[in-house]
């Protein structure tokens, strides 16, 4: 199908459906209703967090080099319009008469979107469907799309037709430019103001004029002396009916070199091979036994199971003949022994069959086989290499360092090595690929890499490290990386030029390494091609190519006479252009290139070259974007030619107004690879604005921004993005912004300035650390704010982090939080092990207290306590607060050891502090006043305090008194919570034992004052979370890891123990459980009332979706809530959800919370008294009617200050307290 007409659609509609295509991808609502709970923070260890909304939303990024193309959702984050399985360097709208073809993608890919399609594909940007554009076969690095004259220009490192490294398509689909490409990769393509097309790449000529091989069709033997060979109607006689006899032909005579059919019988010769293969020569040898031989013969290639064409020379005339299903075999010729037989056609296989139909004397056979390549091949697997039997002393031969193995071929061209390396491995792990180069010259070098999906290995595959030592004097050598993550077989040209000739004394060789970019990282390994080329020379990187004069003889032009071809030559050899831009009459071409006046970078305005500031810069430049009045540069450089700028640390800007070179801050630390445009939401409006992002390499890229003036540095991993309106660094702004991670290789704005990228980017949400805001939205939905608090981001913390001592909890990050009220305060307390800076500017270490009530002050404790500490449980006694965990120190002349005492009253330590608790690993997990006393019950893993006072597992603190009290000595393990289920029944749950028992549950009673174990079984592990989902927890949440491994949650419900089955995957830590409130009911389950939902809160991975750090259960289905990460784009996690009100539960008996409860009482109370008064109001009235009042008629007095004078009020009054006496009846 045509494409255009396949993808041709009007430009406004089809942008309309792109802009808006991610709407319709949004997630239900999770319809949650915290508006009753006052202020809500989610407290945990991340650097980044959002809510849900979007199916396209996801966590983290590729970690093997697959890519997207992408769009921007509505709420900030990235929607995945198709993936790839490698890399995309290259996009751009085809525009042909108004109207959008669609959008051309190109890159490194074998599929597209689950198509199967070889470095560039379609997107249509109505129904977003991908189609492949066939006939490249490489890498496309560079894409233009002329919407002037509705051509796309395509360029990279690939063959196409009858073209190299560049070719054009327009209406009529491909077209091979008239100058059939370069003898060299084509980095960037632009258009020049006069109309010409201008080429930037590292190559010296245009190529394959003449031939892309050499002229010797029998260059390298293919061998058979490995294949699988069999023969029908071959002889029984001993020795002769072997077909392994003339695989390996030479002149003998004997029966060893011999292979005979049957007397007068027809038989067939069939090789098949574990590779595959194009053959360019067969050579057949007459067998030389008893005057028998082969008279006609034909030969079918298989899979294809054709019958091929052949053209040879008659022995006899001396005449060029064809032949096909009977070629002649010339009868035995001591003086010439064989004939060659040239393949017509180019055709592709992995076995044949030589079928046997005429023969002279008294049965056919042969003498001898070779198959001939002009292809010269260096394969994995050493078998599959020229034969050791050939005369030559130098042979195609690979060499495998570590533990590879064969894999089978299945839908592969070959049967190939693979291996799996770790990172005791990885340095240890290689292969060398040294093919037999007959003679000097260019070639293109080629790497074959087997698909995945046959092996199901993509997801283990990644990136490989690549180089290559072709000629003795060690000058021409290479050093690349390749993706491994190929749907499909693919090649990737990874060198093109000069190689020198194979000797006794050097080889050309090709190395393949793991990158070690994952922990277990596989290999593969098929086989690396050396093709000839030819080339015209007099270029060097540049070409100027005029798409209006089509009658130039490219193979005699003289290229002098365009100023870029000429500027091109007088650079050193060996130019390579990275990178062209065009502003105005002005190209911008850039890349690693000298001569006495240009260093990397120069520009070409009305037909003349000319230098940049300072002559250039010092090194590199990879690529270049024109913004307004800026060009922005990335690469290698850390200064002008003449180092006169400070601050040009690998991205730098040129002012076109001012004609200067401007610094970026004081750069990064690091080389950059790509320099694109996106569009953020920073700006005070809350539109869009395109901002520059900066991208590193996979490996090796830039980590941090360089310190500038009073700006410290920052962390970025690969990724930095410059803000033109702020003109500073997006991380170094005090504004809300996202989270980004990833890279970004390429972009493009549609017609109507939407925007698309393609690469690893995303978006992990709101850019905060620690802790984070939560808010009712309508139609139940949540949103996210970013608390008035500076957390420093976990990957820039002290290196001291500890690790946790229980999975319940976080080594890093904030694990615990609560609100003081008291007094009228409203103060935020966080608890964890992190660092922070105070509103003063010094730091706070694992507590910190925000005082709403004073303009968000935020302060720490007064010193005291280890940096090392970690705050595991907060609560509060009245205003006293209870800080446990992994804490130590000395506070107030005491040892601290697990917990510490905080007058809230006073911002101050109090002052008697506990005793230190005492033991192995002392860490307090929970924490649990007791309702209407001063008593504090505390728990985690502890034995006794350091006055010797035996308190194993649960201590109570007595405010009042200042002292230890043990509770109970029955209870041993760790408890990991404590809840009150009456004011003398305490819940415990952890890893206990209760008098040596083994139990997950156990209550204490401080009237019997002894633990029992709770009376329920089937919890199948210590817990690690716990939530009451009633007040007296007679139905209860719990969740942990079991013996087996596995995460478990749990409902038990009086006597019954329900489990959730399936909702969790491997790698799952729950960490906290709340029941919350609905604002619309679910359906009907065994384990929710419809208008609640259970809140898992950890770093989950759930079930058919992925990484989560909150996720609400409705008693069926477990919905993604809350996604975050940590800074390296690793799986954050979630500890608790805190809230300033108290989330109030149902009573076990009612079913209603206590509030309902409270509220239909008092109704009734009232509903009591307002009776009582009523009857007192009928029985009055009955009283009075017996004692004969009668009501005084209604008389509407005109005259109300002459019925006062008559009646003085004293005679009114006058009787008051005169018992009356009976009336009268």
């Amino acid at each position: 199908m045509h494409l255009l007409s396949r993808f041709g659609s009007k430009a406004s509609t089809a942008l309309l459906l792109l802009a808006t295509h991610a709407v319709s991808q949004t997630v239900p609502s999770p319809n949650l209703d915290i508006k009753s709970l006052g202020q809500v923070t989610l407290a945990g260890d991340f650097d980044a967090i959002s809510v849900y909304t979007s199916i396209g939303q996801r966590e983290g990024l590729s970690g093997n080099g697959t890519q997207s193309i992408l769009s921007r959702l509505p709420n900030g984050a990235f929607d995945i319009l198709s993936s790839t399985d490698a890399s995309i360097e290259a996009l751009c709208p085809l525009v042909v008469n108004n109207t959008l073809m669609g959008i051309v993608v190109g890159g490194n890919f074998t599929s597209v979107g689950g198509v199967a399609a070889r470095s560039l594909a379609w997107m249509n940007a109505t129904s977003l469907e991908i189609q492949a554009i066939g006939g490249v076969q490489g890498t496309v690095s560079a894409l233009y799309c002329d919407q002037d004259n509705g051509i796309l220009y395509v360029g990279g490192a690939f063959d196409a037709g009858n073209s190299t490294n560049a070719i054009g398509w327009a209406a009529g689909g491909w077209s091979s430019l008239p100058f059939a490409g370069f003898d060299g990769p084509v980095s960037s393509i632009t258009k020049a103001p006069d109309g010409h097309i201008i080429f930037g790449g590292s190559f010296t000529g245009l190529g394959n004029i003449s031939s892309s091989s050499l002229n010797n069709p029998e260059i390298q033997v293919i061998n058979l002396s490995t294949a699988n060979l069999t023969a029908r109607g071959n002889t029984s006689t001993a020795g002769l009916g072997d077909p392994k006899n003339i695989v390996c032909p030479s002149n003998s005579t004997d029966a060893s070199s011999n292979f005979l059919l049957a007397d007068n019988t027809a038989g067939s010769w069939r090789a098949d091979l574990a590779f595959g293969f194009e053959p360019t020569k067969l050579r057949l040898w007459q067998t030389s036994q008893s005057g028998k031989g082969t008279k006609t013969w034909r030969f079918t290639a298989h899979p294809l199971n054709g019958i091929l064409n052949f053209t040879t020379t008659d022995p006899t005339t001396g005449d060029l003949i064809s032949c096909s299903a009977t070629c002649p075999l010339a009868e035995y010729n001591a003086s010439q022994p064989y004939q060659d037989f040239f393949f017509v056609n180019l055709v592709g296989m992995n076995s044949f069959t030589i079928d046997i139909s005429a023969w002279y004397g008294s049965g056919g056979g042969l003498g001898g086989i070779e198959l001939f390549q002009n292809d010269i091949f260096s394969y994995a697997i050493e078998a599959f290499n020229e034969p050791t039997c050939e005369a030559t002393s130098i042979r195609s031969e690979a060499t495998a360092t570590g533990p590879w193995y064969t894999t089978p071929s299945r839908e592969s061209v070959s049967d190939y090595l693979t291996v799996v390396v770790g990172p005791t491995t990885v340095d240890n792990t290689l292969i060398v690929f040294e093919p037999n180069v007959p003679q000097s010259g260019n070639y293109s070098i080629i790497v074959y890499t087997p698909g995945c999906l046959q092996d199901s290995s993509c997801s283990a595959r990644a990136i490989v490290n690549v180089t290559g030592s072709l000629t003795q004097d060690g000058k021409q050598s290479f050093g690349t990386t390749i993706f491994q993550t190929n749907d499909f077989d693919k090649y990737d040209i990874v060198y093109q030029g000069h190689v020198d000739a194979s000797t006794s004394s050097f080889r050309p060789a090709v190395t393949l390494r793991p990158s070690g970019q994952q922990d277990a990282q596989l290999v593969v390994a098929s086989r690396v091609k050396f093709g000839f080329t030819s080339t015209t020379g007099g270029l060097n990187g540049l070409f100027d190519y005029d798409p209006d004069n089509q009658t130039v003889d490219y193979a005699t032009a003289d290229f002098s006479k365009s100023a870029i071809n000429n500027a091109g030559t007088t650079l050193k050899p060996n130019a390579n252009v990275l990178a062209l831009a065009t502003r105005d009459d002005t190209i911008y071409a850039a890349g690693r290139f000298s001569d006495d006046v240009f260093e990397n970078i120069m520009a070409f305005r009305n037909n003349n070259a000319s230098s940049l500031p300072d002559g250039g810069l010092n090194d590199a430049v990879n690529d270049l974007y024109s913004l307004d009045d800026f060009l922005y540069v990335a690469g290698n450089f850390t200064n002008t030619a003449q180092a006169n700028v400070d601050g040009l640390s690998n991205v730098a800007a040129y002012q076109y107004s001012k004609n200067a070179w401007v610094p970026l801050g004081a750069g990064l630390d690091g080389p950059v690879e790509a320099v694109e445009p996106m569009q953020l939401n920073i700006s005070q409006s809350g539109g869009p604005e395109t901002v520059i992002a900066f991208s590193g390499a996979f490996s090796g890229a830039f980590t941090r921004i360089l310190a500038s003036g009073s700006t410290a540095v920052s962390r970025v991993d690969g990724l930095a993005i410059w803000v033109p309106s702020q003109k500073g660094w997006l991380a170094n702004l005090d504004v809300p912004k996202e989270a980004l991670v990833g890279r970004l290789y390429a972009a493009t704005f549609l017609p109507n300035n939407t925007w698309l990228g393609a690469g690893t980017l995303n978006s992990l949400g709101l850019a905060i650390s620690g802790a984070a805001g939560l808010q009712s939205e309508s139609g139940g939905q949540v949103a996210l704010s970013r608390l008035p608090i500076n957390i420093t981001p976990s990957d820039v913390q002290s290196a001291t982090r500890k690790r946790a001592v229980q999975a319940t909890q976080n080594a890093t990050g904030v694990n615990t939080g609560l609100y003081y009220t008291a007094h009228g305060q409203n103060v935020t307390v966080l608890g964890g092990h992190f660092t922070a800076t105070a509103s003063g500017g010094s730091t706070i270490e694992n507590l910190m207290f925000m005082n709403g009530s004073n303009n968000d002050q935020v302060t720490g404790p007064p010193t005291g306590l280890d940096a090392s500490s970690t705050v595991l449980a907060l609560a509060l006694s009245d205003n006293i607060l209870f800080a446990g965990g992994t804490i130590s120190g000395r506070v107030e002349n005491t040892d601290i050891n697990g917990l510490v005492l905080y007058d809230m009253s006073t911002a101050a330590y109090r002052a008697i502090q506990p005793a230190s608790l005492q033991g192995n690993n002392v860490t307090v997990n929970a924490i649990a006043p007791q309702s209407g006393s001063t008593a504090v019950y505390v728990g985690g893993s502890f034995d006794r305090t350091s006055q010797e006072l035996s308190c194993p597992v649960v201590c109570m603190y007595d405010t009042a008194t200042s002292q230890w009290n043990t509770v109970g000595t029955e209870l041993g393990g760790t408890v990991s919570s404590l809840f009150w289920m009456t004011k003398s029944n305490l819940l415990a749950a952890g890893d206990l034992r209760v008098q040596g028992n083994q139990t997950s549950l156990a209550t204490y009673s401080t009237d019997s004052q002894t633990w029992s174990v709770y009376p329920v079984a089937g919890i199948p592990g210590p817990v690690t979370a716990f939530c009451p989902a009633t007040t007296d927890a007679d139905h209860m949440w719990v969740a942990g890891t079991a013996t087996n491994g596995s995460t478990f949650l749990v409902e038990i419900d009086g006597d019954n123990v329900r489990p959730v089955v399936d909702a969790f995957d491997d790698g799952t830590t729950i960490r906290g459980l709340q029941i919350m409130p609905l604002t619309r009911d679910h359906g009907s389950t065994a384990f929710l009332d419809n208008d609640y939902a259970l809140l898992v809160t950890g770093q989950l991975n759930i079930n058919g979706f992925g990484n989560a750090a909150a996720a609400l259960f409705n008693g069926t289905h477990m919905e993604p809530l809350i996604l975050a990460s940590t800074a390296d784009g690793s799986p954050g996690s979630i500890s608790q959800v805190f809230s300033s009100q108290t989330n109030v539960l149902r009573s076990s008996e009612g079913g209603h919370s206590l509030g309902i409860v409270i509220l239909v009482a008092l109704c009734a109370a009232l509903g009591t008294i307002f009776l009582i008064i009523l009857i007192g109001i009928i029985l009055n009235y009955i009283q009075r009617k017996r004692a004969g009042y009668k009501s005084v008629p209604s008389v509407p007095y005109t005259d109300k200050h002459s019925n006062i004078h008559r009646v003085p009020p004293e005679a009114l009054l006058g009787n008051l307290g005169t018992k009356t006496g009976v009336p009268a009846v």
